[in-house]
């Protein structure tokens, strides 16, 4: 703990420091790809009719000072969370429970539901799942031990388009290049060394993941060429992030075919062929004699309700879900990681039964102890006796300052927190609370940073949240796990008067660690 605030760090700038610091982040990010396209607030859409413009991530002008210990833990772990998910995939009757309880208030999750038992009925002609997860922790100080230790508690687990794995590694080298460069130079200097900044290799473990449920696709029978598609949205701002993962893929030897295809275009350039295999098609829209047989589909779209605005779009996961491509995510890992399927695994063992988790992983095992130890204290909005206690929590003025209430979704700006809970309450019907959760919150030690967005730079108290990506080759049939690694990290970072973390989103910003 003292570590993480011992001395002045970031160390105070001249207004000359600073403006030299910051334009040599502008131009490092622009010259290597740490970008994204700006928002219509900052470039308005007719001042870039053609959509050339792109600008600097947000970033922090400095690494985060963040526990060694927990950063290990993170890293340590993350093998373990990606057999567990992938387990929790393959358990249909688990998951269905887990819909059960939550889509009457949820019309997004009933429709997933619903495509999947569309392709169980005429039968799955693709048993391998492949998932690139990512899950996400923030630094707890745990009082009641005594010195009081930090831990990794969990936020969340991603198991779709789990984002920022390509921006994540440009950041680490930024900060190792004004490690070398600049701080040296500062009035008060970090000297070259000093700092330990692991380098995040999120972007090669990723694309290895892609590579690896390639390579197990089987050979084609119908003679067209294999492909990856990366499915993504149509006016998709983070669309470096994305790149950095398909040039990555193009290093590989021999070249694997990648296409993006917006999520809104699927029924108009993919079709599924009239076989028992139900090979999915892909012709090139710019030359559409040109035909490939999709091996495996990486979703960086189809996360929310936003991306499915009318019947064609469930029409088009469906043709995606019946055919024979390898899907990152299938429909049933996409349910698995929902928040209630967190909140269940994280729910105490009952003394006289086995844990939820325990279905997975066996209790009393030294793997089921590390995954017990990141969770943190969540609670069902049903009408169990633990619901409706969490209701009286989440209604009253002042218990619900130390919570947040969370939908079944991915991506930032979804979450309600502390005193806006009880008044967002009463514009939702009693039964529909139950496809929520409440989340005790993570008050994690005060650190300070610079952040620069949009050109401007906020400085003063900010909270840190590491992500360890991971990825999973499974059959879904048989259990057999093909590939599982770690693969490499993320750290976002906000103002502490923020309450979403969401980069894309326009909460947070880019960082990584300097390891304390």
């Amino acid at each position: 703990m003292a570590s993480l605030t011992a001395g002045m760090y970031p160390p105070p700038l001249k207004e000359a420091e600073l403006d030299g610091l910051v334009q040599t982040i502008k131009d490092w990010s622009i010259g290597n790809g740490l970008a994204i396209r700006p928002p219509p607030a900052i470039i308005p859409a007719d001042a870039d009719p053609t959509g050339i413009a792109a600008i600097n991530a947000p970033v922090t002008l400095f690494p985060s000072r963040f526990p060694r210990i927990c950063f290990d833990q993170g890293k340590s772990v993350q093998k373990t969370y990606n057999e567990l998910y992938a387990s929790v995939s393959r358990d249909e009757a688990f998951v269905a429970q887990i819909v059960k309880e939550v889509m009457d208030g949820d019309d997004f999750i009933r429709n997933l539901w619903q495509t999947h038992l569309r392709v169980k009925e005429e039968g799955y002609t693709q048993p391998l799942s492949l998932g690139l997860f990512r899950s996400d922790y923030m630094v707890h100080q745990d009082a009641s031990t005594s010195p009081p230790t930090l831990q990794a508690k969990q936020v969340e687990f991603n198991t779709i388009a789990a984002s920022f794995g390509g921006l994540s590694c440009y950041t680490s080298l930024l900060h190792k290049y004004l490690a070398t460069t600049e701080y040296p130079l500062l009035d008060q200097p970090i000297a070259s060394g000093t700092l330990d900044l692991p380098e995040s290799k999120a972007i090669q473990g990723l694309g290895a993941g892609i590579e690896a449920a390639y390579h197990a696709y089987p050979s084609c029978e119908l003679g067209h060429p294999t492909c990856v598609i990366f499915l993504v949205q149509g006016d998709e701002r983070n669309v470096f992030d994305q790149r950095h993962l398909e040039y990555q893929m193009a290093k590989s030897s021999p070249t694997i075919p990648l296409f993006r295809l917006a999520f809104a275009d699927i029924l108009t350039h993919t079709s599924v062929a009239d076989t028992p295999k139900r090979q999915l098609l892909y012709r090139l829209p710019r030359s559409p004699s040109k035909v490939f047989e999709v091996a495996v589909i990486y979703m960086r779209a189809g996360y929310g309700p936003g991306d499915y605005p009318d019947q064609r779009a469930w029409d088009a996961r469906y043709q995606l879900e019946r055919s024979a491509a390898i899907k990152c995510p299938t429909v049933l890992t996409q349910l698995a990681g929902t928040k209630k399927v967190q909140q269940v695994l994280a729910t105490p063992r009952p003394s006289s039964a086995p844990s939820t988790l325990g279905r997975f992983i066996k209790d009393d095992t030294p793997l089921a102890g590390e995954l017990w130890k990141t969770f943190t204290n969540i609670y069902p909005m049903d009408t169990s006796e633990a619901g409706l206690e969490a209701r009286k929590k989440a209604v009253d003025p002042e218990q619900c300052q130390s919570y947040v209430l969370k939908p079944q979704r991915e991506g930032g700006g979804n979450n309600i927190y502390r005193g806006a809970i009880p008044e967002f309450l009463k514009s939702v019907p009693e039964e529909h609370w139950g496809s929520y959760i409440l989340m005790e919150l993570i008050t994690p030690p005060p650190v300070s940073n610079l952040i620069l967005r949009n050109g401007k730079v906020e400085q003063g108290g900010v909270i840190c949240e590491l992500g360890i990506y991971g990825t999973c080759l499974w059959n879904q049939s048989t259990g057999d796990v093909l590939h599982n690694e770690e693969a490499g990290y993320l750290l976002r970072t906000k103002g502490d008067k923020s309450e979403e973390g969401g980069v894309a989103a326009g909460y947070g910003c880019m960082d990584s660690c300097t390891l304390v």
